[in-house]
């Protein structure tokens, strides 16, 4: 019964939500409260939120060893990521603290934990909008990615603090991580690109980083992260990211369906809830001020501000730890968090659009390095997206005796390609602003060689309106995608799966050929 009850609920209130535009994740959220209300009558067993709460854990941890793969420590250790995250959690506590006292009459120390757990954002929430739009390799989703960070280590040493946790005496072997980082990559060589390659995923972020770290009474959170950092300059990180997707997804249902099953809400929960939620603007207002204070540009802060606007699952642990008659209001907060976020996350780039004359005036007049706008030069043909596919193009292009020029949106993957000596550039396609002041020089060509739909519809569109004329070609995922792609401005669309097929075709007909008796006489 508890299956038929948990995923039935979790699929229909899923598909129920997309139908209306927004995430299915808002719907697992319903589910869950909707499973909490019609559960004893449906005869839900007694240890189902048990049950799920370890499920939701196993997510988090999958979750965060994915976010570690795709993590450079170097991103991290930047000002606006460290300052951002602190600034943002001593303004935060400071503005909630008073309030909380003044408006619910508790005493400071009940006051200061509720508006530590309120300042926190939401990581799962964040990196799975970040993953589903492609953004997590961004300048705007590293930043955001790496204040969660900050803060979920914030978080812990909170919880630790209040809850008189401490690390045992295994603890100083945190020192002798870094060592593991041959041996893991050398496993992974081996690990080959089947079921064991899941299995070595599962490993590391439950096993090794999860129950390991909490054997030293430290996090298991931020173990399964350690442990995706270091293997996140092997070359199959990716692949093993990829490995876990779906694993990681149905796990993390279990998480949305468990705050859900938290507990229902009285009103009192309720107008709570309602306050809070208004005051989410004010967590979005100051991400924003203090990124463009780090001279990040409007654009990337607005992003960045947009991702980290919803109330965090780790204030909710907090929570279940030192102030467990808040559980149920603040369960009701982040759910309302989620449903506001989701939507506003979804359709950011439009919203920046329309806000961007604005937003640009609280612009500093030097910005961020990794954000200057960039030449085009001499490039017969310009690439966006320099993955698989990108690289592929680039050398072909190149092998014709033309001049190419990549750029991607992922400034570690852009320095990768330049260190290797390809003339790779950093820049996104669906930054407003790079397309204001780039100079496309003398390039005849475009690919868009980008996986997004969105930064591909972008990217055509802008190039038509800054005037070039020359061909647009752009490779689609699914055939309902080369209309789009064609009305934006691209002259040739080619299906990618369709494409490799004729290729081994081909490569299958041409060596027929060169075997056959005849050819050998």
């Amino acid at each position: 019964m508890f299956e038929v009850i948990t995923i039935s609920f979790a699929f229909f209130f899923g598909l129920v939500v997309r139908q209306i535009g927004l995430p299915p994740l808002v719907g697992f959220l319903a589910a869950g409260f909707a499973i909490n209300i019609a559960g004893p009558t449906l005869g839900m067993p007694e240890y189902t939120g048990e049950t799920l709460g370890h499920v939701a854990h196993l997510g988090v941890l999958l979750l965060l060893f994915t976010v570690g793969l795709k993590l450079k420590l170097a991103q991290i250790a930047q000002p606006q990521v460290i300052g951002g995250a602190l600034v943002h959690f001593a303004i935060s506590v400071a503005v909630f603290m008073p309030g909380l006292k003044l408006f619910m009459g508790l005493d400071w120390s009940t006051a200061l934990l509720l508006a530590i757990a309120l300042s926190f954002s939401s990581t799962v929430l964040a990196a799975k909008l970040l993953e589903t739009k492609r953004e997590l390799g961004t300048f705007h989703g590293r930043t955001a990615i790496g204040i969660l960070i900050v803060q979920d280590i914030v978080a812990l040493v909170v919880l630790a603090v209040w809850s008189g946790q401490t690390p045992n005496i295994w603890a100083l072997l945190i020192f002798g991580v870094p060592l593991l980082r041959p041996v893991l990559h050398r496993l992974l060589d081996f690990a080959g690109h089947d079921e064991l390659l899941v299995l070595m995923g599962m490993l590391l972020s439950l096993v090794i980083g999860g129950m390991g770290f909490e054997a030293m009474g430290l996090s298991s959170e931020i173990g399964a992260l350690v442990m995706g950092v270091l293997l996140s300059t092997h070359t199959r990180a990716k692949e093993l990211g990829a490995s876990l997707w779906s694993l990681k997804e149905i796990f993390l249902v279990g998480f949305f369906l468990q705050i859900g099953l938290t507990g229902l809400p009285d009103w009192g929960a309720m107008v709570f809830a309602v306050a809070v939620g208004i005051a989410l603007a004010l967590k979005g207002v100051l991400f924003f001020a203090l990124m463009v204070a780090f001279k990040l540009r409007a654009r990337s802060a607005f992003l960045t501000a947009l991702s980290l606007t919803a109330y965090s699952e780790f204030g909710l642990i907090v929570a279940a730890g030192v102030l467990p008659e808040f559980l149920v209001p603040l369960a009701i907060a982040v759910s309302i968090s989620f449903v506001i976020s989701a939507p506003l996350n979804r359709y950011a780039h439009p919203i920046y659009e329309r806000l961007e004359d604005k937003l640009r005036q609280y612009e500093r007049d030097t910005i961020h390095p990794d954000e200057q706008p960039k030449n085009m030069g001499d490039a017969d043909v310009l690439i966006f997206g320099m993955g698989r596919t990108g690289s592929a193009a680039y050398r072909v292009i190149e092998e014709q005796g033309l001049k190419a020029l990549g750029l991607d949106a992922d400034t570690y993957k852009a320095r990768a390609h330049h260190e290797a000596g390809r003339n790779v550039l950093f820049a996104d396609a669906e930054d407003s602003n790079f397309w204001r002041s780039c100079n496309l020089g003398q390039v005849k060509a475009a690919i868009l060689a980008m996986d997004d739909l969105e930064a591909k519809l972008i990217a055509a569109r802008s190039l038509r309106q800054r005037g070039f004329t020359g061909p647009i070609v752009a490779h689609a995922l699914h055939e309902a995608h080369q209309d789009q792609i064609r009305e934006a401005g691209a002259d040739y669309t080619y299906l990618t799966m369709n494409q490799a097929g004729i290729s081994l075709a081909e490569q299958t007909a041409e060596a027929m050929v060169r075997n056959s008796p005849d050819q050998a006489h």
